[in-house]
């Protein structure tokens, strides 16, 4: 009889492997109905009640002899007529270590997996990666990037789609250690949420449920309700997928599927004795609830909160546009509009206060957010919060210390303006370096190196330009003294200076305001995708 029944791959860290196989060829099964005798997957000894032959009669066939780490062997049993068989394959410098490698099998109707552990020894290999053209029409996806391929290096994918009473679920994302998804009733992990996870250890993956309570580490199930697991590492990618039943018991302490569910998407590491370490970044979050049992759809998610992403957006708005055109117009348009009245006031102040109260509006507003969404006091932010409660303070600072100055020729007005100015440059810079630190945050994340060099290029822009107005008002002095000591024409030449520089100052004010803009927009479209 010759049985070809599996094609085999490997994914072991030396070049050679055994083939082991246990053939039986009478007596019953007693205990086992469906012959997957998970007690031996170690051993491979047959508790059967009869002895191992000491000559095999049964031959195993492979078609090549040498392979690298990925590549598809062909396994063939022959031999006389048998009423069963267990197939492995191990590495021969470790025969008493785990199984290497993964099974797909040739005829189901002949021969099945077994689940030895949480691995599939001769667990099904996806020996095609997952495609989502069906995302949105049968299948249930979520994706991120949105619409993204998950034959590429860069996206997580996960999709339900329903087989009657069962779901089959297929994961797969850019991981060298573990991917994972978790159904939950709220946007929070860690209130009993139901866990699944592709854990990458040794060349193979494990395919395993969890419980997460709380901020702790996921309490694993000692039984797995999942079935017909398999799973696939090829291209820097790990992808896995399994069935399991809509409806669970609640002894299994699974989540029913035909309920609406926030879905997470994580990724992290894992040591090497197997542990799993806290996802390194913020997991991706379904905008809303959803069933997968429902229609089919194709959606996206993000990897940051609304609340954080608010709260970047506004800041980046006071402290990158609002605060920057108010201090250049209070410092180089006092003489270009300083005969020009709005409300009462000269109009080169009343632009620099509204424009001021708007930063302190805003910060106010976004400095909040963030304590709403943690619920306190964040240990994980590094020096951020402290930054930007200094900044909060001094925000604060500048109105009030306004709000008391001296008039304009009182003595102490010199002492006022620049604590005036001091506090406000701080303020400034302050603002910036807590930008910088918390664009890596994992709670926003912005793309790297982007951030920083798109932030660098903010900080050239504003410093640029605020050093050209510098220069041009130093020759415009200067060109002003010389006309009066030449005393030819004075009143005329003044004139002439004065229009010329209002013209310059415009123009540089104007082409600032749109380049600033140009920064902010970009800022604002990098967070809104994240």
């Amino acid at each position: 009889m010759e049985f070809s029944v599996i094609a085999l791959k490997m994914e072991p860290c030396g070049t050679g492997l055994i083939v082991w196989v246990l053939a039986y060829f009478s007596g019953l099964s007693a205990g086992y109905p469906n012959g997957k005798v998970q007690e031996v997957c170690d051993s491979m000894i047959p508790l059967h009640g009869y002895s191992s032959q000491l000559f095999p009669k049964h031959i195993i066939e492979v078609n090549v002899t040498q392979f690298r780490p990925g590549d598809h062997v062909k396994v063939s049993l022959s031999g006389p007529a048998f009423e069963g068989f267990f197939l492995q394959a191990r590495s021969v410098k470790n025969l008493r270590g785990p199984a290497v490698g993964s099974f797909v099998l040739s005829d189901k109707m002949k021969s099945q997996l077994l689940t030895c552990g949480h691995m599939k020894r001769g667990t099904r290999n996806s020996t095609v990666s997952f495609n989502a053209s069906d995302c949105g029409n049968t299948k249930f996806c979520v994706r991120n990037p949105s619409d993204c391929d998950p034959k590429t290096k860069d996206c997580f994918f996960l999709s339900f789609k329903q087989e009657r009473s069962v779901m089959l679920v297929e994961m797969s994302g850019p991981s060298e250690g573990y991917i994972a998804f978790a159904l939950s009733h709220d946007q929070w992990m860690g209130g009993g949420d139901d866990v699944y996870l592709c854990i990458s250890d040794d060349h193979q993956v494990g395919i395993s449920t969890a419980t997460l309570t709380g901020r702790s580490y996921p309490t694993f199930d000692s039984q797995n309700a999942l079935e017909e697991m398999s799973w696939r590492l090829a291209d820097g990618l790990i992808q896995c997928s399994f069935r399991r039943k809509i409806h669970l018991s609640a002894l299994q302490g699974r989540f029913n599927l035909d309920a609406d569910y926030y879905i997470f998407l994580a990724d992290g590491e894992v040591s090497e004795d197997g542990t799993i370490h806290k996802h390194h970044r913020q997991p991706l979050i379904t905008n809303r609830r959803y069933n997968v049992t429902g229609p089919p759809e194709d959606i996206g998610g993000s990897r940051s909160p609304f609340i954080i992403r608010a709260h970047g957006a506004l800041m980046f708005v006071a402290w990158m546009t609002t605060v920057n055109i108010g201090v250049i117009v209070a410092r180089f348009f006092k003489p270009v509009w300083s005969h020009s009245l709005w409300f009462g006031e000269e109009i080169w102040f009343q632009v620099h206060r509204m424009l001021m109260m708007t930063t302190v509006l805003l910060t106010s507003i976004s400095f909040v957010l963030p304590f709403v969404y943690r619920g306190g006091w964040s240990q994980q932010a590094s020096f951020h919060p402290y930054l930007g409660c200094t900044v909060m303070a001094l925000a604060l600072i500048q109105p009030l210390m306004a709000a008391f100055r001296p008039p304009p020729q009182a003595p102490r007005r010199q002492i006022f303006n620049w604590l005036h100015w001091s506090t406000g440059t701080t303020a400034r810079i302050l603002a910036v370096v807590t930008m910088f630190l918390g664009m890596d945050l994992p709670a926003l994340n912005l793309p790297d190196p982007w951030d920083i060099y798109t932030m660098i290029g903010f900080v050239a822009w504003h410093v640029g330009l605020d050093v050209l107005l510098e220069i041009h008002g130093y020759c415009l002095i200067h060109k002003v003294e010389v006309l009066e000591d030449d005393r030819v024409q004075i009143l005329q030449s003044l004139t002439s200076v004065e229009a010329q520089g209002r013209t310059f100052k415009k123009t540089v004010l104007i082409i600032y305001i749109c380049g600033n803009i140009a920064f902010l927009i970009t800022f604002l479209t990098r967070i809104g995708q994240v």
